[in-house]
């Protein structure tokens, strides 16, 4: 006799071989259709749904930035301002104009001071985030203004620096108008987890005015007595 007995393995109906490879890919496709949709959205999200939430930041952000500034300026610059506190002319015996200069002192001040009020206002105006309509987030800029609004943090970097600039222009014989303006810059920085957006805001503000009767050496028609100094930023 034969001491050793010959045992078949199991094995499963056929049947039941097929309902498992079956559930198998099943699984196999839910998976992968899982991935490729999260992979679309995240594509869809880069390039449609960034773009309109940096298109809106933007926005928002020289809003902001008009209302920093035009608080600072109506800060720094008093009512009791005047012409002759920011330009000296000076005239010869005679009566003739002979030199046009800037009070280096005062310039000095009230461009460190706008540069600096308005980057504290802007910091204070961004604490809350930016206000992004949920229509945005479908990436449709038709949608983008619909439904109600989600604060964002966004984060954005901002630098102001001031500068004052000077325009002579005749306004008849030996008349000469003399427009002084503050010159702010705001260079803002949008920093999301996926892009930057740069982008900088000039606000040109007139602080002063004058007709100055006599005539000017042309040396001042010509150029302006500021030079485009001083600039002065406020630290971030």
């Amino acid at each position: 006799m034969n001491r050793f007995r010959e045992y078949a393995l199991p094995t499963y109906p056929p049947k039941k071989q097929d309902k498992k490879r079956k559930r198998k890919r099943k699984w196999i496709v839910f998976i992968l259709s899982i991935v490729a949709l999260i992979t679309l959205l995240f594509i869809h999200f880069q390039h449609n749904v960034t773009r309109v939430l940096i298109s809106i930041s933007e926005a928002t952000m020289r809003a902001s930035t008009t209302v920093a500034v035009n608080d600072a300026v109506y800060y720094t610059l008093s009512d009791e301002m005047r012409y002759e506190d920011l330009v000296t002319v000076t005239r010869n015996d005679v009566g003739d104009i002979v030199g046009v200069s800037a009070n280096a002192l005062k310039i000095n001040k009230i461009a460190r001071d706008t540069a600096s009020i308005s980057q504290s206002n802007l910091k204070n105006l961004s604490l809350n985030g930016i206000p992004i309509p949920l229509g945005a987030l479908t990436g449709i800029e038709a949608f983008a203004g619909l439904g109600p609004s989600i604060h964002f943090r966004i984060i954005p970097v901002s630098s102001v620096s001031c500068d004052f600039s000077s325009k002579f222009e005749s306004v008849g014989i030996n008349q000469t108008k003399h427009s002084i303006y503050l010159n702010v810059i705001a260079d803002i920085s949008i920093v999301m987890p996926s892009r930057t957006e740069n982008f900088a805001v000039l606000t040109e503000i007139l602080v002063g005015e004058s007709v100055i009767v006599g005539h000017i050496p042309d040396a001042y028609l010509q150029s302006d007595i500021f030079g485009n100094k001083p600039v002065l930023s406020a630290p971030q």
